[in-house]
């Protein structure tokens, strides 16, 4: 990274900045074959989803120099079996010109500092099976496959404690 950045929670006023993160991560899944389908989602619908009075998922905005640079959108699941907490990360994106800088790896250490801070056991998620430059990101970072459908992967991250 060239300069320092900061990751912070998604706030209301952040709804603009999310549907669009949210359309260019369908044009990049698109991209990698991952998704073929149209968005449907409305700044409303995030306003009400996410930070409304119940919300069902949370966002992290990474920034530098006030400019947004990439998010990720995640909600946390409950185990009965287990009785533990886990975090499911719905998207991850960096915008193109920004990859492979280190900021990636930025947010996804700021969401295990949100999966430590709730308990939570384990993040999970999956990604395209044709996107093999995330797969060994994801790897990287401590994540493992945990199954497979199909030739698709789904990594889970386990939080130690």
């Amino acid at each position: 990274m060239e300069k320092e950045v900061i990751v912070r929670n998604a706030t209301k006023k952040d709804s603009n900045i999310l549907l669009g993160f949210i359309e260019q991560k369908a044009e990049f899944d698109r991209s990698m074959k991952g998704f073929d389908g149209e968005i449907s989602t409305t700044v409303e619908k995030i306003e009400q989803t996410l930070f409304g009075d119940h919300p069902f998922a949370h966002a992290l905005l990474l920034e530098q120099d006030s400019e947004v640079l990439g998010f990720a959108l995640f909600h946390y699941r409950y185990s009965s079996f287990s009785g533990e907490p886990s975090i499911w990360l719905d998207d991850l994106l960096i915008v193109g010109e920004q990859r492979s800088k280190g900021y990636g790896r930025e947010l996804m250490q700021a969401l295990k500092s949100q999966a430590e801070l709730s308990s939570a056991s384990h993040i999970s998620w999956t990604a395209s099976p044709h996107n093999k430059k995330a797969h060994t990101f994801y790897q990287k970072l401590g994540a493992d496959v945990e199954r497979m459908d199909g030739q698709r992967p789904y990594f889970r991250w386990a939080m130690s404690g």
